[in-house]
């Protein structure tokens, strides 16, 4: 397959996956969302959200606990978050929050096993869109789909808003992570989206000093910052409200 975005590593890409389409719909979107909920797994990627929610709840005793992922996609990570949160005896209210209304619906349909999550389409870069209401605040890969300026004012927001802590779990932009994927999906991927956006991803992704100047530029100086497998970044920030 041939990409028309530059492959650079000194630098985050610009260039706009086909997955920020907010209207796109149908098979080739279910493929896909099918095909990352395998990446994901298969990678252990999921565990780094589940793991830095572990931390920000160990020391504090809130109970019911109130979660919203932004970027949900089709649920899968808050569905996650549900069994596992159960299992330790909180009772929680979870809210998938995506700009894509037709992602939003796949949610909803593949949300049939008793957890009780709310889904909503809402753009998170709405000026009215608010996380004050939240004791934890989740982005999965997601947060790389913005332009590092527009993430600073995010999170400088955000963290003065949850009332417990943000937990960030996004790619670490290397050569190795891009060949990688970049091979894995055009050995196994059905999916057209998934091989254009998935090595994409990464060139969108961050290096640990480029996490530091945004967290710069956000105010924000309390925070942990930690690469996991495979070529992943969790970010847990501590409530700005204490």
């Amino acid at each position: 397959m041939t990409f028309p975005y530059k492959i650079d590593f000194t630098h985050r890409s610009k260039d706009e996956e086909l997955m920020d389409d907010l209207d796109c719909n149908g098979d080739v979107v279910d493929q896909t969302l099918r095909e990352l909920e395998f990446i994901n797994s298969w990678l252990g990627g999921n565990k780094v959200t589940l793991n830095g929610i572990g931390k920000l709840i160990k020391h504090n005793n809130q109970n019911p606990l109130r979660i919203i992922d932004l970027g949900c996609g089709d649920g899968e990570m808050l569905r996650r978050v549900g069994e596992n949160i159960n299992k330790k005896n909180f009772n929680t209210s979870l809210l998938g929050i995506d700009a894509n209304p037709n992602i939003i619906e796949v949610a909803r349909n593949k949300t049939l096993n008793g957890l009780k999550i709310e889904y909503k389409a809402i753009n998170i870069l709405d000026p009215d869109f608010s996380v004050k209401d939240q004791d934890i605040v989740i982005c999965t890969l997601f947060l790389h789909h913005f332009d590092s300026d527009v993430l600073a004012d995010l999170l400088s927001k955000w963290h003065k808003q949850a009332q417990i802590g943000i937990v960030i779990n996004d790619l670490h932009r290397h050569p190795l992570a891009f060949y990688s994927i970049r091979l894995l999906t055009a050995w196994f991927s059905r999916s057209p989206m998934v091989k254009y956006d998935a090595p994409l991803s990464v060139l969108r992704g961050f290096t640990k000093g480029e996490w530091e100047d945004i967290l710069q530029k956000a105010g924000i100086e309390q925070y942990e910052l930690t690469w996991h497998w495979a070529f992943r970044w969790q970010l847990i920030i501590p409530s700005g409200n204490s």
